[in-house]
Order: structure tokens, then sequence, then C-alpha cells
């Protein structure tokens, strides 16, 4: 009798586990989910800033369509991928190039960075030194050399940094506005 006690604790043992571990599952699935839910939600008011940014942008000769290229791994470009179309109505053509890539100064009147590393950021920003080109970075950047805007993304909101001394250089006017916002706390996603 003792033998089928024991065998009815080890099964009992054994459905318990198998219960946590189904549960435990369960609750990842579930945060996964959430952080899911959490990046396009921040993709999503990355893509608002973007845009806003560039709205208040202008080059000296205005690009239509404005060419927007993504270089490098980005976290929160998905939405910017998707659209076609700024916030002003005109059209968006938006891609994808290697930070190397000899193209980059003559294709894009705006850049969306993602992770770069130190040799190949200053390599893209030499290839579009003297050119109106709008730089706007997402990976966690100082914004002391190089971008125009650096963004700053959270749990709650997405805000930026302006690089004065980058704007200065860049031969693209931005609107004095756009320096109030960056003093604000962000936009809230």
């Amino acid at each position: 009798m003792t033998v089928a006690k024991e065998r009815l604790t080890g099964g009992a043992f054994l459905l318990l586990l198998l219960a946590i571990l189904s549960l435990s599952a369960t609750l990842a699935q579930a945060q996964t989910a959430a952080s899911a839910a959490q990046v396009q939600q921040r993709a999503k008011a990355v893509t608002q800033v973007v845009l806003g940014i560039l709205s208040y942008a202008r080059w000296p000769s205005e690009p239509v369509p404005l060419r927007l290229c993504l270089v490098g791994p980005t976290e929160y470009a998905d939405d910017l991928i998707k659209g076609n179309v700024q916030n002003s109505g005109q059209p968006l053509q938006v891609r994808r190039l290697l930070a190397d890539d000899a193209q980059v100064a003559q294709a894009c009147d705006a850049l969306y960075i993602g992770k770069l590393d130190g040799a190949q950021r200053q390599r893209l920003f030499q290839s579009i030194s003297g050119r109106p080109v709008l730089s706007i970075s997402e990976a966690d950047d100082p914004c002391t050399v190089g971008s125009l805007f650096c963004l700053r993304i959270g749990d709650e909101q997405v805000a930026f940094e302006v690089n004065l001394d980058s704007v200065a250089r860049s031969g693209v006017r931005i609107h004095p506005s756009v320096l109030q916002l960056s003093r604000r706390r962000g936009s809230q996603p």
C-alpha cells in the first residue's frame, strides 16, 4: 500500500510540475504579446514624430517625392516603411540602404539612422557632408556629432533632441518651433 501511495504522490508532483510549466509558458506568451504591442505602439509614435520633423524642414530645392532612407538596423522603422505620404500630403519614398552605400548622398533627402558603429557613422556623415540631408538617429546617440535630430524613445513617450550645430551645417532649414518642441517632454504615443 505504501508503494501505491508513493506513485500517487509522484504522479501528483508530475501533474503539478506540468501545470506550473504550462502556466509559465502562458505568462511568457502574454509578456511577449505585450512586448510586441509595446514595440508596435512605439513604432507608431516614432513615425508620428519623424513625419512631424520632416514637415518642419525645408530643403533648398523642395524634393518631390521626399526620399527617406533607412540606414543600419532599426527597431522602430516598420511603420515608416509602410507610409508613403508626409503629414503635408506630399509623397514620401522610403527605402533601406547600407551605411556604406555610395548612393546615400545622392539618393536621400533624409536619413533615419539605426544602430551603427562609430566608424560607420563617421563614414556616413562624411558622405553627406555639404549636402542638404536631414538626419534622425534612432539609436541611443549623444546627439553631439552628425545627426540633426536624436530620438529618445521611452515606454510612455517619444522625445527628440536637436543638434543645432549639425542643423546649421546641413543646408536644411528647420522651423524654429521644432526647437521649442525638443525642449518639451515629448510626443505621447
